[in-house]
């Protein structure tokens, strides 16, 4: 089961952002070798910094979704979580990041979908202690550990 672990968030720096330049058909011009442009956060991924937070991802149920263990997933709270969305959940006093499904909402449940075929969907009902704490608009992923 993925649990995520909610990680302080501080959206103040930009990073420089190398980009190689477009493929054309004619011959290039040498000063178009590099185009530099800032990477901000706050203007390019994340649209409601104030209510957006990031969470480290332990363990594999979502694997199948591209979220491994290790990633961080940029949450925003600010966002209506959706059917199909991926969210993390607030359920019975823990964290998990899954997809919401919401096709059994009419018969009095809804369930909490994993992207791993070794774990079953979590079914969420009136008795729980439920609360979608937001949704995963970006994930940010190591390549080199």
């Amino acid at each position: 089961m993925s649990k995520i672990h909610i990680l302080p968030s501080s959206f103040e720096k930009q990073l420089a952002l190398q980009m190689a330049r477009s493929i054309k058909a004619g011959f290039p011009s040498p000063a178009e070798d590099y185009l530099h442009e800032s990477l901000d956060f706050n203007r390019d991924m994340i649209r409601h910094p104030e209510a957006t937070f990031y969470g480290r991802v332990d363990g594999d149920s979502m694997v199948d979704a591209g979220i491994n263990d290790g990633d961080i997933a940029i949450i925003d709270r600010s966002e209506e979580a959706a059917d199909g969305d991926v969210i993390v959940a607030f359920v019975n006093n823990e964290f998990t990041i899954k997809f919401l499904d919401l096709t059994h909402k009419a018969e009095g449940y809804i369930e909490l979908r994993p992207a791993n075929a070794k774990y079953h969907a979590i079914r969420i009902d009136d008795t729980d202690n439920f609360e979608v704490w937001g949704v995963v608009v970006w994930t940010i992923r190591n390549w080199k550990h």
